[in-house]
């Protein structure tokens, strides 16, 4: 296949299509891509000896033009010397140099003609090879993402989701389990704050125990002297 032949596909390609018919979207995008870039490296390097041809080319007709005119010249000077089978030779010259630089202005305009459409080839390729990047990089991310999702659907499917609920749960009493045992050991064992209450009802009973002291001990105090002074008043 010709690189004309081959840019004309790829330009004309729907990459949609293909990747939708391939098996592999990413590896298929990146023969794409390879394919896009071998292709836009002979287009540049077809496109450098078109114009390099054109330049040549183009010398060539210059050249055969000027030489087409200088028979013209000799002619006229034949003429004007009385040589007219001068004039006729050179005239048959100038006719074969006018005709080649015709066929040299014609290959010329068919080089021009082929590169622009080579500038509009490459442009679309150029344009069809950043596109192909943009999908390769999505593509990558999709692919990444929908192994791991594979990946997590098989470890799902491979085990018994209810089994491992019923692991956990299991696991959950365990630990309900070691830490009643260590609220078990702070049974019995008094807080700052029982303490210090336990200090204040002491204090509030020694305080009403000595007020009762006091009131026995205190002449005519308690139930003996309210007694005797019973007795004093009969």
């Amino acid at each position: 296949m010709s690189v004309f032949s081959r840019l004309s596909d790829i330009v004309n390609s729907n990459l949609n299509a293909m990747l939708d018919r391939a098996e592999d979207p990413e590896k298929m995008v990146r023969l794409i891509i390879q394919e896009m870039e071998e292709t836009l490296v002979e287009v540049r390097t077809t496109s450098a000896r078109a114009i390099a041809d054109r330049k040549e080319l183009s010398r060539r007709r210059e050249s055969l033009e000027g030489e087409a005119a200088e028979w013209e010249r000799k002619a006229e000077l034949a003429v004007r010397k009385g040589r007219d089978d001068l004039a006729r030779a050179a005239l048959a010259e100038r006719a074969k140099a006018a005709e080649m630089a015709e066929a040299a202005a014609e290959e010329v305009r068919i080089l021009e003609e082929t590169l622009t459409k080579l500038n509009g080839d490459v442009a679309a390729l150029q344009a069809k090879i950043k596109d192909a990047k943009a999908r390769q990089n999505a593509l990558v991310v999709r692919g990444q993402t929908a192994r791991t999702r594979l990946g997590i659907r098989r470890q799902l499917s491979d085990h018994n989701i209810d089994e491992a609920m019923n692991r956990f749960e299991l696991y959950e009493r365990k630990l309900d389990d070691l830490e009643g045992m260590v609220e078990s050991y702070d049974l019995g064992q008094k807080t700052l704050a029982a303490e210090i209450e336990e200090l204040e009802d002491r204090e509030r009973i020694d305080e009403e125990l000595e007020r009762l002291k006091a009131r026995v001990e205190a002449p005519g105090g308690g139930p003996a002297g309210d007694a005797d002074g019973a007795k004093a008043d009969s």
